[in-house]
């Protein structure tokens, strides 16, 4: 079944399993997540919820916002996300997710936007190799080198891999293992990195590939 929720970076730590074995996880605050909105086939073309996560004042949300949230009678949230989910059709507006909808041992996907690096050159964002440091290269040892335009295409192709601004980008990771769950303070344990700095926001779905 598919099943999602949005959730909250929290850092990374360790912990054992029954053998003794020495797991890294990410452990991530999930939900308590509120159905805002409901999407129909009769009226949208296709079944979804939008689910909204963590709190946030009246006076710092903005106008189509609050009519939005007050048609639905829902609490006005910080974060709102949509998913297409199995038994969306089930739900109905005001309904709350929990992170109890996963359970140990189940693999997932999670989806945050990266940690920013700034500009980096070709080396550090791409893993290009340097030009040998002996006599005669001069101070261009790190540079991309020549872009290999010269009579013919005459310009740089599209997708050239060059310097720019590296990080900062929406990366999903798949097939992550959910090692525990903690309900009562709706925490979760994921086995391995999830992408994002601590406090970032992470979308948790089932995986779609196992």
């Amino acid at each position: 079944m598919k099943k999602g929720i949005i959730g909250r970076k929290i850092g990374m730590t360790q912990i054992f399993d029954e053998a003794g074995k020495f797991i890294p996880v990410t452990v991530v605050e999930a939900g308590p997540c509120v159905v805002t909105q409901k999407k129909t086939l009769e009226t949208d073309g296709y079944e979804a919820v939008q689910l909204g996560f963590g709190d946030r004042k009246p006076t710092k949300t903005i106008k189509p916002l609050k009519g939005h949230f007050e048609k639905s009678s829902v609490p006005f949230k910080r974060y709102l996300r949509e998913f297409r989910l199995d038994d969306s059709s089930a739900m109905n507006t005001g309904d709350t997710i929990k992170v109890d909808v996963f359970a140990e041992g189940d693999f997932i996907d999670a989806a945050g936007i990266s940690k920013g690096k700034g500009f980096a050159g070709t080396i550090k964002r791409y893993g290009n190799s340097r030009l040998p440091e002996s006599h005669g290269t001069g101070p261009v040892a790190r540079h991309a080198g020549s872009m290999g335009g010269s009579a013919y295409p005459g310009k740089i192709p599209k997708g050239k891999k060059m310097p720019g601004h590296m990080g900062a980008e929406r990366v999903t990771v798949q097939n992550l293992k959910v090692v525990k769950v903690d309900a009562d303070n709706n925490l979760v344990a994921i086995k391995g990195a999830v992408p994002g700095p601590n406090g970032g926001l992470v979308i948790l779905t089932s995986a779609v590939k196992k």
